[in-house]
């Protein structure tokens, strides 16, 4: 039972780390809409297809049967300005890794920025939990090891759907194990980090949750459409970034 345990919190620490960016992009999204820019439709390039779409399938039964219940817990018990205080404070780590991809990407008024976020907001934001940083005009800019290894001219690879984890392709996935091995929740006693993954997971998937709705509406084929949208959405990432160096 407790190696069980071990590896179910192990499996959530991953997850975890791997949302954060996700949810901070999400929380961007809902704080100041970008205006749309014309993305060409990416190039697919699945030959895994079978073997995603069973780990897909699988990804979803876990997330009906585990996951959503959790959530609707934490949403239903837990008041909304706390939730987003939690949200803020994994947001506020998310700025530092942020920072640094940035100065890799060669922009350092941008990584001023998300330096100067963590600073503001681990200080007078208590810990990250009040985003000061945004009423002080300093804007949230989400970067990942993905995106940099994007505008370093590294191709994406192949489509992957990861087990827990969702959809990536291999470049992505290399940037993923690069910002798990480098949190520093990582170096945390087990049961505190496995306790903080878990909440950021939890708090990341309550924010997507709300807007699912339009997901399963959108089309027949939910894979095709998550695997199209995760490919122009990267790609728009990457070819954004490349423009401002």
């Amino acid at each position: 039972m407790t190696a069980f345990l071990r590896l179910t919190g192990a499996a959530l620490l991953v997850v975890a780390l791997a949302a954060g960016p996700a949810a901070a992009s999400e929380r961007k999204r809902k704080a100041a809409p970008a205006a749309p820019a014309p993305v060409e439709a990416p190039v697919v390039n699945d030959p895994f297809e079978p073997v995603n779409r069973g780990i897909f399938a699988f990804n979803r039964v876990v997330d009906d049967l585990l996951i959503r219940p959790i959530v609707t817990i934490y949403t239903t018990v837990i008041p909304q300005p706390l939730q987003d205080g939690v949200a803020n404070v994994f947001g506020n780590v998310d700025d530092a890794f942020s920072g640094v991809n940035n100065v890799l990407q060669g922009k350092p008024e941008r990584a001023g920025k998300d330096f100067g976020r963590v600073l503001v907001n681990t200080t007078l934001g208590i810990g990250g939990i009040f985003d000061v940083g945004a009423r002080m005009g300093l804007e949230k800019v989400d970067e990942d090891f993905g995106q940099t290894l994007g505008v370093w001219g590294f191709g994406g690879g192949p489509y992957v759907v990861l087990p827990l984890l969702g959809p990536s392709n291999v470049r992505d996935a290399i940037g993923r194990g690069a910002r798990i091995a480098a949190d520093p929740r990582m170096f945390l006693p087990a049961e505190w980090a496995y306790s903080a993954m878990g909440l950021n997971y939890i708090s990341f998937r309550s924010q997507t949750m709300r807007t699912e709705g339009l997901l399963d509406a959108a089309s027949f084929d939910r894979y095709g459409f998550v695997r199209s949208s995760y490919l122009m959405r990267r790609n728009a990432l990457i070819a954004d970034e490349a423009s401002r160096r």
